[in-house]
């Protein structure tokens, strides 16, 4: 079985997509949140989440940079969430790098887009307009390739994890697979690399990555991935998006 790296280039390129390179990252400015760069400083302060209680009601909003802080007694508050899986249209799934800019677990590997429905215009973000925002923010997919009907919600996931003790989550995350062929242009503010792994060579391909992987990707791995990715053909059968689960993120 051939091992593919983020390090190297990854795919023949007569078959398979080439990772994607960005270049050094921006050096924060000083006087931002805690020495965070600007442009994800920005996003703390501006970008307004959901919060909600353990049965994914809104009880309000709040400021993303609050969402995330760990409270001197681990608390995090539970807001909403999305975690988005991409597959092209052989099957394979895109895993990316998460930029060391980011606050919450940068260098950590990820699926595709893992972000937030936000309050916008007085109204709560529907959960596939905000993935298709990010993902177009993100991965620079256009937005006319992002059909919203291509998106399956499989289910919700409620968990918590203290990240590095000072920024963490605690997040009712929906779980959105999408199958299709894209145009791929990651933003180097928020991904450093990517490539798109085979599902045969997915359990093997983990231990040679340089980096974790985040605690959502590890839960969903965990207890549904194998299922889910045995069976794109016919995920609206098995999705389950009023329930929530809670998973253990054990590694």
């Amino acid at each position: 079985m051939l091992l593919r790296r983020f390090t190297r280039s990854l795919w023949n390129s007569s078959r398979f997509e080439k990772r994607f390179l960005v270049s050094e990252p921006a050096k924060p400015e000083p006087d931002m949140l805690d020495g965070v760069e600007p442009v994800q400083a920005e996003a703390l302060d501006k970008d307004i989440c959901l919060l909600v209680d353990e049965k994914d009601n809104i009880i309000g909003t709040a400021p993303k940079k609050d969402c995330h802080k760990v409270g001197p007694d681990g608390s995090i508050l539970l807001h909403r969430a999305f975690s988005l899986f991409l597959f092209n249209k052989r099957g394979d799934m895109f895993l990316q790098r998460r930029s060391s800019q980011k606050v919450t677990y940068p260098d950590y590997y990820t699926n595709a887009c893992c972000s937030h429905p936000l309050y916008i215009d007085g109204k709560p973000e529907d959960i596939i307009t905000a993935a298709r925002r990010r993902v177009n923010f993100e991965l620079g997919i256009p937005m006319e390739q992002l059909d919203p009907e291509l998106f399956t919600l499989l289910t919700r996931v409620h968990y918590h994890d203290p990240g590095d003790g000072v920024w963490g989550e605690h997040e009712i995350d929906y779980i959105l697979f999408l199958q299709a062929d894209v145009k791929v242009k990651p933003n180097p503010n928020e991904i450093s690399e990517y490539c798109y792994v085979p599902k045969n060579e997915f359990n093997a391909f983990l231990p040679t990555l340089e980096g974790p992987i985040t605690p959502w990707l590890n839960m969903v791995r965990r207890h549904r991935l194998k299922l889910w990715w045995d069976n794109l053909h016919r995920l609206k059968e098995l999705a389950e998006p009023d329930k929530i689960h809670k998973f253990l993120n054990e590694k």
